[in-house]
């Protein structure tokens, strides 16, 4: 037994920063499903195994995508579980691990730090043990002013069981997870502008992400002279596809045109920020709006969040790279910038290498859901594009798919917390490979996450 555990030790050891990523993640949904599975965390007899598992997985991955009901079908040992994978999934499976070494006056071993460089995609001068510190308070503060937040707002909406309730979301908004202890998530409130406020300011902090709240942080205390191109590209392309989806949202769509006009650009403001997040809450009932509203979702999930956030998607900054690639292509350029930093060329090709894996796997997810499922095609797309971008937004189908149509949206879940590229080079390539811009050499250049 002794020998067979050293095996495996030497082996985990010799294992890829990349592939140690995967298998992390991967064992956490594994303890996860086993402990979602057990009966006495039920509430009601008809949770099944796949069940447990799609749950487990989905709360890994921060989707939010449900076959069962969180806040009926699980008691409140089961939503505990859930959020604890909610929490381990947004902030990264290793971080609690580094934060408590470096809590302890001690340095994150090589090994460590490589592991913590590939799970937040970071650009140059971040060190990732300050990172890492950063990350947890920054977590625990926003987390802990957003529970008391929507405790008093939650009050004031005369919810029961406010305080549970409170943590509860403002985690699973934090972490944009969109997990929701009610049924039809937050319909009820559609027109209460504190609460739809208070998940928004959570999902956007969230989404937006650690590299910009640390590298903001660092310019207000003086560390630094300016923010970096990253953090600049993503508070801007972040804001810019927001109020342009806000204004499409607000005219096309006809369902909400009865709605008085603060609770009309209310609801269109929730619908797209839930989307672009990738956070997955809902004020109005996804299965009945328009196609085009609809491809409009699809559209913001696929952007997705931004590097280092707790949201999914194909990430801004790998938007705004595509972007700067056809503009460089129309006005004849070779080089691609933004204000006047020109963008690695290493950069520019992991952003269409992880276009491609990410187009890839959609096609594959949807033409095999496709063929287990007898759902309109629309709603197909939607929840593949839903599940690959760890949204969890849904026509309403997803908890009537059949077992291999649950596993195939399990497996996109999974693939969507990685990051298809992140699969594709754990998959296929021996070792990590580091993307670096050579902006030691050439100081023209400057670095951005992708």
């Amino acid at each position: 037994m002794k020998e067979i555990w050293q095996g495996f030790k030497e082996y985990v050891c010799g294992l890829s920063p990349i592939r140690l990523v995967v298998l992390g993640y991967l064992s956490y949904v594994m303890v996860g499903w086993i402990f979602l599975a057990i009966p006495w965390v039920h509430r009601t007899p008809g949770i099944s195994s796949l069940d447990a598992l799609f749950t487990a997985t989905s709360a890994m991955s921060t989707t939010g995508l449900v076959t069962v009901s969180t806040g009926n079908d699980f008691n409140l040992g089961g939503q505990v579980i859930i959020l604890l994978l909610i929490q381990l999934g947004g902030v990264g499976y290793m971080t609690f691990g580094s934060f408590v070494i470096l809590s302890q006056s001690r340095a994150l071993s090589e090994r460590r730090q490589k592991i913590g460089e590939t799970v937040f995609s970071m650009p140059d001068g971040f060190r990732i043990d300050k990172f890492i510190k950063s990350v947890i308070v920054f977590t625990v503060i926003i987390e802990s002013l957003g529970a008391v937040a929507l405790f008093f707002a939650l009050s004031e909406a005369s919810v029961g069981v406010r305080l549970w309730s409170a943590i509860f979301h403002s985690v699973s908004a934090f972490c944009t997870a969109g997990f929701s202890l009610y049924d039809t998530s937050f319909e009820a409130w559609r027109g209460n502008v504190a609460i739809n406020v208070i998940l928004g300011v959570l999902s956007y902090l969230g989404a937006i992400g650690f590299i910009v709240f640390v590298d903001v942080w660092r310019r207000v205390i003086n560390k630094t002279s300016a923010i970096t191109l990253t953090s600049r590209l993503i508070i801007v392309t972040t804001a810019w596809v927001s109020l342009a989806a806000i204004f499409l949202f607000f005219t096309g769509e006809p369902t909400i045109r009865g709605l008085a006009v603060h609770e009309r650009l209310l609801t269109a403001v929730f619908q797209v920020m839930t989307s672009i997040t990738t956070v997955g809450f809902n004020t109005i009932p996804i299965g009945g709006i328009s196609q085009a509203s609809l491809f409009l979702i699809i559209l913001l999930m696929t952007i997705g969040a931004s590097p280092s956030g707790t949201g999914g998607g194909l990430k801004t900054t790998t938007f705004t790279a595509l972007f700067g690639v056809i503009k460089s292509g129309l006005t004849g350029k070779d080089d691609i910038s933004f204000w006047g930093k020109k963008i690695p060329e290493k950069r520019i090709k992991v952003a269409m290498a992880s276009l491609g894996f990410y187009a890839g796997a959609l096609i594959v997810g949807c033409y095999l859901l496709a063929l287990t499922e007898s759902f309109a095609f629309e709603g197909l797309l939607f929840e593949c594009a839903s599940a690959l971008g760890t949204v969890g937004l849904s026509t309403g189908i997803t908890s009537q798919l059949s077992p291999m149509g649950k596993i195939i949206i399990t497996v996109l879940m999974f693939l969507g917390r990685l990051g298809p590229l992140t699969f594709g080079v754990a998959l296929f390539l021996p070792s990590r490979i580091v993307v670096r811009s050579g902006a030691e050499d050439e100081p023209e250049l400057e670095d951005i996450a992708i």
